[in-house]
């Protein structure tokens, strides 16, 4: 799941415009609830670890989107306060 989410573009979609983007980011989400809901129902083993390794890799996605928002308030700052530039997380 990671690994789709740098394809298609963690912090800025690669080839679409942000609307895409967001409903294919949408369409994720929406097929991933329905096999939790599946996994769940049917008890099927194999699916619910599936879809454990998709959730860990959808919070680090959602992890390092959000370190990149954090990095980018730091970089405006409030106003009229001087900040002093240090390097973000992951170098973002």
């Amino acid at each position: 799941m990671f690994c789709i989410l740098v394809v298609i573009g963690i912090n800025q979609p690669r080839g679409t415009s942000v609307k895409t983007w967001c409903y294919g980011y949408l369409a994720i989400a929406l097929i991933f609830d329905s096999l939790v809901v599946v996994g769940l129902i049917y008890d099927h083993e194999v699916l619910i670890q599936l879809l454990l390794g998709l959730s860990a890799g959808s919070a680090t996605g959602l992890a390092i989107h959000v370190a990149h928002h954090i990095s980018e308030e730091d970089e405006h700052g409030h106003e009229g306060e001087e900040k002093e530039r240090k390097p973000s997380i992951f170098g973002l």
